[in-house]
């Protein structure tokens, strides 16, 4: 059996680092929420937004990106991630903790970034409504776009995104994802706008209903008055996410209802 691996500090020979041309790691984040139309928008929907900072220093200052910055020496890709998430966009410090991040991918292309070779690690995170941000550290201004505006970014980040958001819409067919999307108590009318947002499709109210309610620990009744929607319709129930966190049966996205 082979011997244990050399520990920590110890020096390794024949091991030279010079021989290796040294990189920069960062990290990328793509923050959804969904967000309430607009006033004067073509459509009263809700609609998916991707959180954006414009780049107040060069490369490509001026163009808008997903917030994220350099992994200092003391600090891991995670705790990099949210540090730069506070310095960019000036979310509280407890919004950015509380904040559910999941590691999407590793974007490592030779000329990504003109400066150095960097390798980005991406993440993905989501939250309901959050709060307007504002610009800090490197980025000019911050703010929430809908997805279908943003465009034009710099970097990779275009390609980021859609891979972030194609993630994101997988996730929510296998997992308890959409809660997520939902403040602490939200009607099954507010879980489904998270669905048909995310997914770009119109879902047939009472079979999303009956999937939902069938799902073992999906969702969980809060006993209570049910709140009124604004409609001219009785009150909707209030529920909260339940015990789950993977679905089953899964709840998968319609093909062919494009809303």
């Amino acid at each position: 059996m082979p011997g244990p691996g050399p520990r920590q500090g110890e020096v390794v020979p024949d091991y030279d680092p010079r021989a290796f041309p040294p990189f920069a790691v960062t990290v990328d984040l793509a923050v959804f929420t969904v967000r309430a139309a607009a006033p004067g928008a073509a459509t009263a929907r809700s609609a998916l937004h991707v959180l954006l900072v414009k780049r107040g220093e060069p490369p490509f200052q001026g163009d808008w990106a997903l917030p994220g910055g350099f992994v200092r020496p003391e600090e891991s890709a995670e705790g990099a991630a949210r540090r730069e998430l506070a310095e960019e966009t000036g979310l509280s410090p407890r919004t950015v903790e509380e904040l559910h991040l999941e590691q999407l991918r590793t974007y490592s292309d030779p000329g990504r970034d003109p400066r150095m070779r960097v390798v980005s690690v991406a993440y993905t995170a989501l939250m309901p409504d959050l709060p307007e941000p504002r610009g800090g550290g490197d980025a000019a201004h911050a703010r929430w776009v809908p997805l279908a505006d943003a465009t034009a970014l710099a970097f990779d980040h275009e390609r980021i995104l859609a891979d972030a958001h194609e993630r994101v819409g997988a996730r929510l067919e296998y997992t308890c994802l959409a809660t997520g999307f939902c403040p602490a108590e939200f009607t099954l009318g507010e879980l489904r706008t998270v669905y048909e947002t995310v997914w770009g499709v119109e879902l047939d109210r009472p079979n999303f209903r009956r999937k939902v309610l069938a799902t073992p620990g999906f969702v969980q009744a809060v006993e209570g008055p049910p709140r009124r929607t604004g409609g001219r319709g009785k009150p909707a129930a209030l529920y909260r996410a339940g015990a789950a966190t993977a679905l089953y049966p899964p709840l998968l996205r319609p093909e062919g209802r494009q809303s």
